[in-house]
């Protein structure tokens, strides 16, 4: 992922900063507990596309953000 990319990408439902999962290829809004998949290293940024994280997954993130 494209880090300029990723600087300017924000989650379309809660318009927040997005962290990249390299492992899972999915680009995570904890704020919307929400993981959006990256496809052929498109990301799709759509709601009904993203995955709902559980609330551990949701912890973990945001421990690794900070």
């Amino acid at each position: 992922m494209d880090p300029k990319l990723l600087d300017i990408l924000v989650c379309p439902v809660t318009k927040t900063t997005l962290f990249y999962d390299k492992k899972s290829q999915e680009l995570i809004s904890t704020a919307a507990k929400l993981a959006y998949p990256v496809r052929d290293g498109i990301p799709i940024m759509l709601a009904d596309e993203a995955r709902e994280l559980s609330s551990d997954e949701v912890e973990t993130y945001r421990a690794k953000k900070s």
